[in-house]
């Protein structure tokens, strides 16, 4: 993006958000102001504006469309990367797995062949089991609730993207972005003007032009308008954005979806080398904070405050504490 396409930036958002209608109403009053305001339409030749305007748009489409092929190149080397990682790690694991036999002599073969008949037979046995006892009861009876904790009753599970399959569209999900599948059931091949898709930075709309709306709804999050990108693939609108909170998961994408377990989602693994400066920071933040929750000890923050308090306190031993209540 140049510098002069970026300093109109913010005049074009409050101009966007003057029109609920979404890029139709505002192509509408540019147009309008050209027609009032100058002689973009009868200064030259006939048909040579239509031109001048689709020139221009379709440069900035191929910009889009560039910029949308390298993400999906990211994401299909990042994959593969990680693919390669799995790989290496089975091979590694077969390897050692191999180098650790080792050939018995018939004496050590026959005792382990006693020992295997020996085992076989009891487990064939049934087993006599004591009575349980209190303790083990009320263990058995916590451990039956341990993997649903209190209020996420009725919440469904994520899928491997950590987003939602639901009936007419589905979304997966990182800590940055959002990536949204929606398929049409249509028997011809679709083009960019037979969809509807209007992205704002806290609501969406997709469809197909002279039907119902599949999506219409307040998103679950503000989203980057800027960095919003759309494209059709096999009959189906593919959108990604970015989120502006990048320090939490996405529990649904529209209010009106049913809530996904966000203590279900199982990101993947990758080397926080790969990441930029500011999202390590965040991830290595979250993780630390992750493991000082379990172990019942203060997060980074509550640290932070501590040692603030800790600091005044020494710093006025004049000042009684000890009726003092911190929280």
């Amino acid at each position: 993006m140049s510098e002069r396409e970026a300093k109109f930036d913010s005049v074009l958002f409050a101009m966007a958000e003057q029109h609920p209608g979404g890029v139709p109403e505002m192509l509408a009053t540019f147009a309008g102001f050209l027609n009032r305001k100058t002689d973009f339409f009868v200064g030259g030749d006939e048909g040579e504006w239509e031109k001048l305007v689709l020139q221009i748009f379709r440069q900035e489409a191929a910009k889009s469309e560039e910029v949308a092929r390298k993400k999906r190149e990211e994401r299909e080397a990042a994959e593969r990367r990680r693919q390669e990682v799995l790989r290496k790690k089975k091979e590694e694991e077969e390897q050692s797995n191999s180098a650790s036999i080792t050939e018995l002599t018939e004496e050590e073969a026959d005792q382990l062949q006693k020992e295997l008949d020996a085992k076989k037979q009891k487990e064939s046995e049934p087993p006599v089991k004591p009575p349980a006892t209190d303790e083990e009861k009320e263990t058995k009876a916590g451990s039956d609730t341990e993997d649903v904790e209190p209020g996420d009753e009725g919440k469904l599970k994520p899928n491997r993207g950590n987003g939602c399959d639901l009936e007419k569209y589905n979304w997966t999900q990182t800590l940055q972005e959002i990536e949204l599948r929606v398929p049409f059931d249509v028997k011809f091949t679709m083009k960019a003007k037979d969809v509807v898709v209007n992205i704002q930075r806290k609501s969406l709309k997709v469809g197909l032009k002279g039907h119902p709306p599949i999506i219409d709804g307040e998103l679950s999050s503000e989203i980057k308008i800027e960095d919003s990108l759309w494209h059709l693939e096999k009959n189906a609108v593919i959108i990604t954005f970015e989120k502006i909170n990048q320090m939490n998961w996405w529990d649904r994408l529209v209010l009106t979806d049913p809530p996904i377990n966000t203590r279900k989602i199982n990101p993947e693994s990758s080397k926080l080398s790969d990441l930029d400066l500011s999202t390590r920071g965040m991830v290595e933040k979250m993780m630390y904070d992750q493991r000082q929750k379990e172990m019942g000890l203060p997060t980074s923050d509550e640290q932070k405050k501590q040692d603030m308090l800790k600091k005044f306190m020494e710093q006025h031993p004049e000042m009684d504490f000890s009726k003092c209540k911190f929280t």
